[in-house]
């Protein structure tokens, strides 16, 4: 099965919560819904998650803004794999404001899909910690590779590195 036909079965399914076009886009509301369906329909039976990684598309410099092309947001993407189906392979990601509700710093929301497949704990732990991107029911949420008292996310494109982190110089 193509991606194509994977695109078009999932956009039959779950009609408006799937983007009418690729790449696969899921309404956030219906994440869980298709993952399982992702995952235990005897057609798909993407049983692995390999990655998850957060994306952030923010374009600091001014004189480039208005070439992007894109609203500032950040992106959950999921790279799926099916050992039943050895090579296929699907992708799909959630589009976020990067901040809920509009509000600077609050981190915006994604449910986990930990119930759906174990290996997202510590991806999704590490898109938290490095793009802020709050996983709701993750059973353990917390800094993977930061230190616990890290303020901030360093993979965003506005982070400012401090100029100090305990006493030792950073830049």
């Amino acid at each position: 099965m193509t991606t194509t036909e994977i695109h078009t079965l999932l956009h039959e399914q779950f009609d408006s919560a799937i983007s009418a076009t690729e790449p696969t886009v899921v309404d956030v509301a219906r994440l869980i819904d298709v993952c399982q369906f992702l995952k235990s329909d005897p057609r798909l039976r993407f049983d692995f998650l390999n990655n998850i990684s957060g994306v952030d598309y923010l374009e600091t410099d001014a004189k480039k803004v208005a070439k992007a092309g894109f609203e500032p947001h950040l992106e959950v993407v999921y790279h799926l794999s099916s050992i039943a189906f050895a090579g296929r392979r699907f992708t799909l990601k959630v589009i976020l404001p990067r901040w809920k509700d509009g509000i600077a710093g609050e981190l915006p929301e994604v449910p986990t899909v930990n119930a759906v497949w174990r290996t997202a704990d510590w991806h999704e732990r590490e898109v938290y910690d490095l793009v802020g991107v709050r996983f709701t029911g993750h059973p353990d949420l917390r800094r993977i590779l930061m230190a616990d008292d890290w303020v901030g996310h360093p993979l965003r494109k506005d982070f400012e590195y401090p100029l100090e982190y305990h006493d030792i110089r950073c830049r």
